[in-house]
């Protein structure tokens, strides 16, 4: 089946692949051939797919994803390859995510203006900066 997963801004992947798996909204979800047609929203995590024995993954961050016989096609508000990711950057901003779900303020902003921080928007940075983690750690590997 033809896999097509493009950003606003690029296309990463067009090929022939035997299998998909990414982060649905709801949870990961698997494509193989002749899948029954469906349509999604993404979170942020792993995709990854699958060519005979050849396996590589990416990082999506939200969008669409459309199966339609055997196509899969993922629209993605981001998307990174492995080596593309600077792991110390998504590093600190796990940290940042995790202290603001603790309720501790980082350095240089006061506990009044952490206050204010969106419990939903603390939990979706975690989510980018972990999914970030785990395909950066894949570099070299897949």
């Amino acid at each position: 089946m033809r896999l097509e997963l493009a950003t606003p801004a690029r296309q990463l992947v067009s090929t022939e692949v035997d299998e998909v798996v990414a982060p649905g909204s709801e949870g990961y979800f698997g494509v193989l051939p002749g899948h029954a047609p469906f349509l999604t929203t993404l979170g942020a995590g792993e995709v990854s797919y699958r060519h005979g024995r050849e396996d590589a993954y990416l990082t999506v961050i939200g969008g669409f994803a459309e199966v339609q016989g055997d196509r899969v096609m993922i629209l993605a508000e981001a998307a990174e390859r492995p080596e593309e990711i600077d792991r110390e950057r998504a590093e600190r901003a796990r940290q940042r995510a995790e202290q603001r779900l603790a309720g501790k303020p980082p350095s240089g902003r006061s506990q009044a203006a952490e206050s204010e921080i969106d419990y939903a928007r603390a939990v979706a940075a975690l989510a980018r900066a972990l999914a970030r983690l785990q395909v950066a750690g894949r570099a070299g590997r897949g």
